[in-house]
């Protein structure tokens, strides 16, 4: 995709001036150069242009309140000045994987009073000896370079945009843990409500068992009278009568 559709895309159907972050990143520059961005992207505080076979900066516009601009992974090799003229409120800016071989090279940067992070991440100019302390001598403002500081000390985590970006990101991850932790104890009450139920379906599960073995027991005759039988009691009561008689007759 070209970097004019693609900024198009991007802006999803809101004015240039509504956009403060612009992600132009793996689309295909015009011959090396910038095209599509305009002054009217007055607003915008964070540009990303990674790998976009990106040649020269002379086509970016003026963008005042940018803060951030990303441009790792091109072929820049110089004309620094452009973003000195244009980014005056440059902060944060990303050249690692291009061109820029010597420290004069970085010399323009030395008219933007607030760059405060550069990053030169395979870069021939990082070869060189005594690079760090070069650059730091050239750029007294600056704060980190390559991720650390002029005593080693590596760079804070935390995204270098806008304190209201920040703001927003934290404000959201916060209320995205809280709404984790709602979830997850949501799901520990529906376990814990699916093992009650499974206890008391095994509970009725065994009453109806009982209630089984005592309806069985019930139809199974348990010491049952036997209707009795003549024979088992004895003598006929008529035989008994005729004894009688005889006994009376012999009388």
């Amino acid at each position: 995709m070209d970097m004019k559709k693609r900024l198009n895309l991007e802006l999803r159907n809101r004015k240039p001036g509504e956009v403060k972050e612009l992600v132009l990143d793996n689309c295909r520059s015009d011959d090396g150069k910038i095209t599509g961005l305009t002054p009217e992207f007055e607003n915008l505080e964070f540009l990303s242009m990674i790998n976009i076979n990106l040649v020269s900066v002379a086509n970016l516009p003026k963008l005042p309140k940018l803060r951030k601009l990303e441009l790792s992974d091109n072929r820049i090799s110089g004309g620094l000045e452009v973003l000195a003229e244009r980014t005056p409120s440059l902060t944060h800016l990303n050249l690692s994987g291009n061109k820029i071989k010597d420290i004069n090279t970085l010399e323009p940067l030395k008219k933007l009073p607030g760059l405060d992070s550069l990053d030169l991440f395979n870069c021939e100019v990082t070869m060189l000896n005594s690079y760090r302390e070069s650059v730091f001598d050239l750029l007294p403002a600056l704060t980190f370079l390559d991720g650390f500081d002029a005593d080693d000390q590596e760079a804070p985590d935390s995204d270098p945009e806008g304190d209201g970006v920040d703001d927003d990101l934290d404000e959201n991850g916060e209320e995205g843990e809280e709404e984790e932790e709602e979830d997850e104890d949501e799901l520990d009450e529906e376990v814990i409500d699916e093992e009650d139920e499974d206890d008391d379906l095994d509970g009725e599960e065994e009453e109806d068992e009982d209630e089984d073995e005592d309806d069985d027991e019930e139809d199974t005759p348990q010491g049952e009278k036997r209707k009795r039988e003549p024979a088992d009691e004895g003598d006929d009561p008529e035989d008994e009568e005729d004894d009688d008689d005889d006994e009376e007759d012999d009388e």
